[in-house]
């Protein structure tokens, strides 16, 4: 594997990784790091799959901004990777799901698929997916918590429950409302210590 290739991939998981977990400014810097060295190549197409990564991790978190990176390399994207760019988007067509990966081509028809995905970043890329296109149930949002809880993804973990929350107080469950809310605070604390009542 040529330098350029193996340093871009290392960059590419370790920004990944930083992005989840919460960590914005070294998730920049290994982006833009992957980002060089993929440039080093002059192919448009091996930087058109790095912002697909980017946006990729942004859904896992219910990112809703357009993946504005990849759309500037649009022109020189591989059928594959629009038919992704799509997928992420929430607008893929059936004739575009057989072109997604493996992982993602039941779950770009059916929200009930998306449990079936064994790797757990990619069942939150679904999930998200699912959300944007409107396909995505309570249940959806449970096993989007329930994968990021489990892998200690902070970021999607608190997006998930946010939205959970909202879900829980529309339908007038104020104790389950509660209980999420619980855990928000328990993430956002950073296990810190609760604050107790002074004793009278």
């Amino acid at each position: 594997m040529p330098d350029w290739q193996q340093n871009a991939r290392g960059a590419a998981e370790r920004a990944s990784a930083a992005y989840l977990a919460g960590n914005d400014r070294v998730a920049a810097q290994e982006w833009q790091r992957a980002r060089a060295e993929l440039a080093r190549t002059g192919r448009p197409d091996a930087l058109a799959q790095l912002e697909l990564l980017r946006c990729a991790a942004q859904a896992t978190s219910l990112v809703a901004a357009p993946c504005s990176a990849f759309d500037a390399l649009r022109a020189d994207a591989t059928a594959a990777q629009l038919a992704y760019a799509d997928y992420l988007a929430g607008r893929a067509t059936p004739q575009q799901a057989a072109l997604l990966p493996a992982a993602q081509r039941a779950a770009a028809t059916s929200a009930q698929a998306v449990a079936g995905i064994e790797d757990p970043l990619s069942r939150l890329v679904a999930a998200g997916a699912a959300l944007r296109a409107g396909r995505a149930t309570e249940a959806t949002a449970d096993l989007a918590i329930s994968t990021a809880s489990q892998q200690g993804w902070r970021r999607p973990l608190l997006a998930w429950l946010l939205l959970r929350v909202a879900q829980a107080q529309a339908a007038g469950d104020t104790v389950l409302a509660a209980a999420l809310q619980r855990r928000i605070a328990l993430i956002e604390s950073g296990g810190a210590p609760a604050a107790q009542a002074p004793k009278n």
